[in-house]
């Protein structure tokens, strides 16, 4: 038995080296650390942990490079840097975080199994992500976060804005697996596809509102960002000014303690809030 328990370890430590063990047991870690940063209320001391975290992150990444957990945590790490701290004031910083965060979400889902996400066919892009299944969710989510994201901060190409389906199709299947992920996080992304834009271009006001009334739903009103982007999207498509107003004076008036587990969030959805009334104010913005 001895023999037999010495010959399994010296396999193990085979093939998975010393620093790939130290990694993998330190990953529990990392999901504490992003527990306690949501509950985060101060905004400068999170953009400033934030860089330190991501660092950590990559450091581990070049010890354990086949580790597609570490890949998408650090998907979401960017993603949340860019769209919480850079997006509305340094675009072309934000957009080079998305495009870190889409990297390595795709290679996440490359490790996953699936290949060629961005270069294939659709056909066979579509026949990959239709066999990836609930535990390929957060990889796929945070993938599809940051391509879109990059895509809407580059609308006004042709070439960046014929990559939506992909993201699209992605978020999709997010959807069937479980819509309620990440706070009902594939709601608001179809609330903003759908609310984004005219309907001769394929928006559909009607389902944006209904993917943003589910978000609040499962959130039981307590997060700020359905409210946030609804104004943002969907109301200033529509040319709603009084909505526009009424859901961002909720957002700023909501109490810090709305919603503890995600009060970063929230503090995240207040500032873009009071941005977005102000550029309101103070031009003909629409």
């Amino acid at each position: 038995m001895r023999l037999i328990t010495t010959s399994l370890l010296l396999l193990l430590l085979s093939a998975c080296s010393f620093d790939q063990i130290l990694v993998r047991a330190s990953t529990p870690m990392i999901e504490g650390g992003i527990n306690a940063l949501n509950r985060e209320t101060d905004l400068e001391l999170a953009e400033d942990s934030i860089p330190t975290n991501i660092q950590l992150l990559e450091g581990m990444i070049s010890m354990d490079p086949d580790n597609a957990k570490l890949h998408t945590y650090a998907a979401q790490a960017y993603y949340g840097l860019a769209f919480g701290f850079n997006e509305d004031l340094r675009q072309e910083r934000a957009s080079s975080f998305y495009i870190r965060g889409l990297s390595h979400g795709i290679t996440a889902l490359e490790l996953m199994g699936a290949h060629n996400i961005k270069v294939g066919t659709f056909a066979d892009f579509e026949q990959q992500i239709n066999t990836l299944t609930a535990d390929n969710i957060a990889a796929m989510f945070w993938t599809a976060s940051n391509w879109a994201k990059w895509i809407d901060l580059h609308r006004d190409s042709a070439e960046s804005l014929a990559q939506l389906p992909r993201p699209t199709a992605m978020m999709q299947r997010v959807l069937e697996l479980e819509e309620d992920y990440y706070y009902g996080g594939a709601h608001m992304f179809f609330g903003v596809y759908y609310g984004s834009r005219a309907p001769a271009l394929g928006g559909n006001f009607k389902k944006s509102r209904e993917h943003f009334d589910r978000a609040r739903e499962i959130t039981h009103n307590k997060l700020l960002m359905p409210d946030l982007l609804q104004a943002q999207y969907l109301a200033r498509q529509q040319l709603d000014h009084d909505d526009f107003d009424k859901r961002l004076n909720k957002v700023l008036n909501a109490p810090d303690d709305l919603y503890p587990e995600l009060a970063l969030l929230n503090q995240i959805a207040k500032r873009k809030a009071a941005r977005l009334l102000q550029t309101r104010q103070s031009s003909e913005w629409f």
